[in-house]
């Protein structure tokens, strides 16, 4: 008989992440080539001590609209006091100056086609209460995270514990998004987010609970901001019903030639690097990158599960254990190159192409037992290899045009394409050790192949309405995902030649999925008086998915992957202003239907084993899932403190959720003393109910000191789940930031996050937490930087899972390599120099958790 053992989840989780995030990682590789032009507006200044003349240098200056003061822009003066901030679209704006050593200082103004540009300059600033540290002279620096209503934005070159490696990394300290072991993303409680690149869609989202999209594909020195929309409005995509994350791209609009060289070097051998240049000569700005790394990390892991077998006259109790240790090889390169033109009459045309290339070789040595009743324990070893290779080429372009008669009336267009082409093969061997009752077991290959494209298309215009009363928005996109694979299971039929496979038919297969999604959408603003403002949208969108597969036992029966629906998903919001100045004092109510697609690998019946006795199962029935997300929010700025508050509930109907299951007919199949045969699916299970509250403090402590804190509470209610009955549980997260200034050129930061233990389908996923800690010393007058950074500080994060139902009772801890030292060295080239907070090096350790 053939030994058989618990399921360790690590790879297979893996496995499914690259086939269903190679698509997304694809779209956001061209990050920079992506960049997509703002408006022709510019304002510039410069900031002086009102008592004495002098010039106020690294204090920011941010750019608000005034209508809703959502975050436009923000810039930082020179050490000579100046400032400026181009490429803005023409309307009125609020400029709010913030440096820890002076009072805040805000203006109003308006650019409009006949005055596109304005000039604050000699600005005077009052001096705040003084506070001295041993002689030091310290200056204002611009805040790691800039609190709006319903929108969060996270300054990531400020953000010394995360920029410089991947976007997963940068998500890891967002507030309010929690990134797991396996590299899934949740926000709230919610897997199903849609990801942007500066506010564009980038393919699909994350999976529903399915696993994320690829983002540590993304490098981090790419990524100047991210944006965390927390209910977004029909403009959006329906999809991501736990809200939107948007990753802002840097751009480079200086004349000649910049950019950026920079090298990191991690302990146990991890490497990275990356130079990113651009030349502006008169209307045409070319860009030019290359990203690269090659990183190990180990890992390990254990897991225990207890399922009851047999009959109730009959019952049969079969106890497994498993003991891990892993490596994982990353090894990524990808180059991009871009085009951007500014035509006649307001227009803006880019181009960009990126080719890149991923390997990841992961290889599990494991330490296997099992017990039938009271029976003897059986020990067996096991070994897994898998090796993924990935080629990729992505494309895409933006269109934009404005009106200089018409201020505010804008036209925009863009297009993207990738094409994929993955080949991973998956070994699995098992040993019986000396004195086992139990026969070795030939070993197993599984080759995926998979081809697979994404191509898209959207057109946004935006009407403004006459003398400022609010306006029309309205858009279109199409979106088409095809997918071709083979999967080809095999055994080893040779004890002299243990690499050479046989293919089994019945679990051999083909398949081909696609997917298309027209959209459309239609928004309207409007101010109600002077204090109150709305806006009211509607989208709608239509998914049609078809597919095909050949071969595999018992595939017929397991339904089609036909499946097409319409649906209309209105949202809407509702402000008003207590303060002053817009934004001062600020209430705002917000709703959003939205839903989660199943994407192609949660529905496709391909049975992908991982071992011979446990396999992961597509579900063909599967539907979408739909939330209602409602938000009431409140912001507070005192001074240089910003508070926010939020009161959220997100109610989702027929949910998509991961289960775990005895195959009981293929272990009475198998025989007696053969084991388990367990597998995992996706199901709709009934409604999740999250209703909780938000809090966000953003408060300078000292002249030297800045702290950002934020804690999220909210009660997670499953509503017939596979315990046939209601759960819930109180779910909890803290983070905080800490930003010291040293002296003015070297500063340090501490962070730190707490998530308590949340509801899974079937069980939970247990408490973790980490501490990182990063220094950063500017070198060269501001031409460079050298970076020490030390993730998860007291190597604390690890992941715990409990799973319990009737039939099965599972443990599972993953523990990676997630302690890891960091020295990085940059370079800025031509124009560009290293400022205050900005961190281009030191990527974030971490193997599964992002790294």
């Amino acid at each position: 008989m053939k030994v058989l053992f618990a399921p360790s989840s690590s790879a297979m989780s893996r496995l499914g992440h690259a086939l269903r995030g190679w698509a997304l990682a694809a779209i956001v590789l061209p990050l920079g080539a992506a960049a997509q032009t703002g408006g022709p507006g510019a304002v510039s200044g410069s900031l002086v001590e009102a008592s004495n003349g002098q010039a106020v240098p690294f204090s920011d200056v941010l750019f608000l609209r005034a209508a809703d003061s959502t975050f436009v822009a923000v810039a930082q003066t020179t050490e000579q006091g100046t400032f400026k901030a181009a490429s803005l679209p023409l309307g009125t704006y609020l400029m709010r100056v913030q440096d820890l050593n002076y009072k805040p200082l805000r203006r109003r103004f308006t650019l409009t086609e006949d005055a596109p540009t304005v000039s604050f300059m000699g600005l005077k600033l009052t001096s705040a209460a003084a506070t001295k540290l041993s002689e030091v002279v310290v200056t204002g620096q611009k805040a790691t995270v800039v609190e709006e209503l319903g929108k969060r934005v996270i300054n990531v070159e400020k953000d010394l514990g995360s920029v410089g490696g991947t976007a997963a990394n940068v998500l890891q300290n967002v507030p309010s998004v929690n990134v797991d072991v396996n590299g899934t993303v949740t926000m709230r409680g919610s897997s199903n987010l849609t990801i942007l690149i500066d506010g564009k869609p980038a393919g699909t989202g994350n999976g529903g609970g399915a696993g994320g999209p690829r983002l540590d594909q993304i490098p981090a020195s790419r990524i100047a901001q991210v944006e965390v929309i927390t209910n977004p409005s029909a403009k959006y995509d329906a999809s991501g019903g736990g809200g939107v994350i948007n990753l802002i791209t840097k751009k480079e609009t200086k004349n000649g030639t910049n950019g950026t060289a920079a090298f990191n070097l991690g302990t146990r051998d991890k490497y990275s690097g990356n130079l990113n240049l651009t030349r502006k000569v008169g209307k045409a700005t070319w860009s030019a990158g290359y990203s690269g790394r090659d990183v190990t990390y180990g890992s390990r892991g254990n897991s225990e599960q207890t399922a009851l077998l047999g009959t109730p006259e009959k019952p049969q109790t079969v106890r497994t254990t498993q003991v891990a240790t892993g490596r994982e090889i990353h090894r990524n390169h990808s180059v991009q190159l871009g085009l951007q033109l500014e035509l006649p009459k307001n227009q803006s045309l880019s181009l960009n192409v990126a080719p890149g290339t991923e390997e990841n070789l992961e290889g599990e040595s494991q330490k296997l037992t099992q017990q039938n009743g009271s029976g003897p324990v059986q020990p067996a070893r096991g070994r897994q290899d898998l090796d993924v290779n990935v080629k990729i080429l992505n494309y895409g372009g933006d269109y934009r045009r404005t009106w200089e008669a018409h201020k505010g009336r804008e036209l925009s267009a863009n297009f993207g394409g990738v094409v994929i082409d993955a080949s991973v093969p998956v070994v699995q061997r098992q040993y019986a050790e000396p004195g086992s009752a139990l026969v070795p077991q030939p070993g197993t290959r599984q080759q995926l192949d998979l081809r697979g494209g994404v191509q898209f298309g959207k057109i946004d215009y935006t009407h403004p309405f006459a003398e400022g009363k609010g306006r029309l928005e309205m858009g279109a996109k199409f979106e088409r995902q095809a997918n071709v694979g083979s999967n080809k299971f095999g055994f080893a039929n040779s004890e002299t030649n243990p690499d050479a496979f046989q293919d089994d038919p019945a679990r051999s297969l083909t398949y081909n999925s696609e997917q298309l999604v027209p959209a459309a959408y239609v928004t309207v603003q409007r101010p109600l008086g002077k204090k109150w403002s709305a806006q009211a949208g509607l989208r709608s969108e239509y998914t049609r998915m078809s597919g095909t597969v050949v071969g595999g036992e018992g595939i017929t029966q397991r339904g089609s992957l036909d499946q097409d629906y319409l649906n209309f998903f209105p949202s809407a919001n509702v402000n008003r202003e207590f303060g002053k100045e817009p934004g001062q004092n600020r209430l705002q109510l917000s709703y959003a239907r939205r839903l989660n697609r199943p994407n192609f690998m949660q529905q496709l019946p391909l049975a992908i084993y991982q071992d011979p006795r446990s396999y992961r199962l597509g579900n063909p029935r599967l539907q979408a899932e739909f939330s209602h997300n409602i938000e009431l929010g409140h912001q507070l700025n005192l001074g240089q403190a910003t508070i926010t508050s939020t009161a959220f509930t997100r109610i989702t109907t027929n949910s998509i959720q991961r289960l775990r299951y005895i195959d009981t007919t293929a272990t009475r199949l198998a025989g007696p003393g053969a084991g388990l045969v367990t597998a995992e699916t996706y199901d709709n299970n009934g409604t999740i109910t999250n209703i909780g509250a938000e809090f966000s403090l953003n408060q300078p402590l000292a002249k030297w000191w800045r702290l950002n804190a934020s804690t999220s509470v909210y009660r997670a209610q499953i509503a017939a789940n596979a315990f046939g009955n209601n759960r819930q549980a109180l779910v909890g997260s803290v983070r905080l930031n800490n930003n010291f200034t040293i002296r003015p050129t070297l500063e340090m930061q501490l962070s730190g996050n707490l998530r308590s233990a949340s509801l899974t389908a079937q069980g939970r996923q247990l408490a973790q937490g980490s501490v990182d800690l990063a220094l950063r010393q500017r070198l060269f007058s501001d031409r460079a930087a050298l970076t020490l950074r030390v993730s998860d500080l007291f190597n604390t994060l690890e992941y715990r899972s409990e799973i319990e139902t009737d039939a099965l009772r599972s443990y599972r801890f993953a523990k990676d390599e997630t302690r890891v030292g960091w020295l990085g060295f940059t370079w800025y080239i031509g124009a560009s120099k290293a400022k205050p907070g900005r961190i281009e090096a030191a990527p974030q350790g971490g193997g599964g958790f992002g790294g």
